[in-house]
C-alpha cells in the first residue's frame, strides 16, 4: 500500500526560497517558482504564506529560533553591552547560510519603502526577544526607543557583515563594537532626558487628568453650562442707591 507524501511545511516553504533567493534575483521571483520550488501547489503556499513578504518574516521567525535555542545565562553579572554582543552574534552566526541569498533580498527591498517598512516591524518583534534574551528590560518607558535602536544597530552592522567574507569576521566584530558604544551612549543621554523631565510629565498628567474630570462633571450634570451665562461684570455687587428687596438680606 503506498503511503502519502508529507506536505511541505513552512520551514521547508522558507528554505526553497531561501535557496531559490541565492541564485535569483529577489525581484525575479515569482510566487509560482516558490510552490514549484518546495514541491507544492500555489493553494498550498496561499495557506501557509499570503506573499513574498510573508515568507521572509517567516525566515526572520526561523532565525529568532535558532538565536533563543542559544543560552546568555552565563553572562547575566557582565555588562548590557556584552550580553547584547554574545546574542548578536548568535543572530549573525545563524544568518550566516544565508548571506549570498540575503545579499540578493537586500539590493531589492532598499528599494522598496513599504517593504523595508513592514521588515521594520518584522525586526522590532525580532529584536523584543533578543533583548530579552540578554535580560534587557524593554516594558519600561524607554522600550520602544530600545527595541528601534537595537534595529537599527543591528541594520547597520549587516550592511558590514554582508561584505566580510573573513572567517573570523574581524570588520564586523569591529563594527559591532562601535555601534553597540554608540547605542550605549544614546541611551545614557536618553535615561538622562527621561529622568530630568518627569517632573514636566508628571504637571502634564495632573492637567489632563484634572481636565478628563471636569468634562466628566459637565456630562453629568455636575456643573450647568449656562451657570451664570447672563451675568454681568457687576453680578453680586450693590451699588450705592439701589433699592434692594428686604428678603434678599434674610
Amino acid at each position: 500500500m503506498a503511503t502519502s507524501k508529507k506536505k511541505p511545511g513552512r520551514d521547508e516553504i522558507v528554505e526553497a526560497t531561501m535557496a531559490l533567493s541565492a541564485e535569483r534575483p529577489w525581484d525575479d521571483i515569482e510566487l509560482g517558482d516558490i510552490a514549484e520550488a518546495a514541491g507544492i501547489t500555489l493553494a498550498d503556499l496561499r495557506e501557509s504564506f499570503p506573499s513574498k513578504g510573508a515568507v521572509l518574516g517567516g525566515f526572520a521567525r526561523k532565525i529568532d529560533m535558532a538565536v533563543l535555542a542559544g543560552n546568555s545565562d552565563d553572562l547575566i553579572g557582565e555588562p548590557a553591552r556584552e550580553r547584547l554582543f554574545d546574542v548578536y552574534m548568535r543572530y549573525l552566526d545563524a544568518l550566516a547560510p544565508y548571506k549570498v541569498a540575503l545579499r540578493r533580498i537586500a539590493v531589492a527591498v532598499r528599494r522598496e519603502p513599504l517593504t523595508l517598512a513592514a521588515l521594520n516591524q518584522v525586526a522590532l518583534n525580532s529584536h523584543r526577544y533578543m533583548l530579552a534574551a540578554a535580560h534587557i528590560p524593554t516594558e519600561d518607558a524607554l522600550g520602544p526607543i530600545k527595541l528601534q535602536g537595537s534595529v537599527l544597530t543591528m541594520a547597520r552592522v549587516l550592511e558590514t557583515w554582508l561584505e566580510d567574507d573573513a572567517p573570523e569576521l574581524a570588520q564586523t566584530m569591529a563594527r559591532l563594537d562601535r555601534e553597540l558604544g554608540r547605542a550605549e551612549r544614546f541611551m545614557e543621554r536618553a535615561e538622562d532626558f527621561h529622568r530630568v523631565t518627569a517632573p514636566f510629565r508628571a504637571i502634564g498628567q495632573a492637567i489632563m487628568e484634572g481636565g478628563a474630570r471636569m468634562r466628566q462633571r459637565r456630562r453629568d450634570g455636575g456643573y450647568g453650562e449656562d451657570d451664570g451665562a447672563d451675568a454681568g461684570p457687576d453680578a453680586g455687587i450693590d451699588r450705592p442707591g439701589e433699592d434692594r428687596d428686604p428678603a434678599a438680606a434674610i
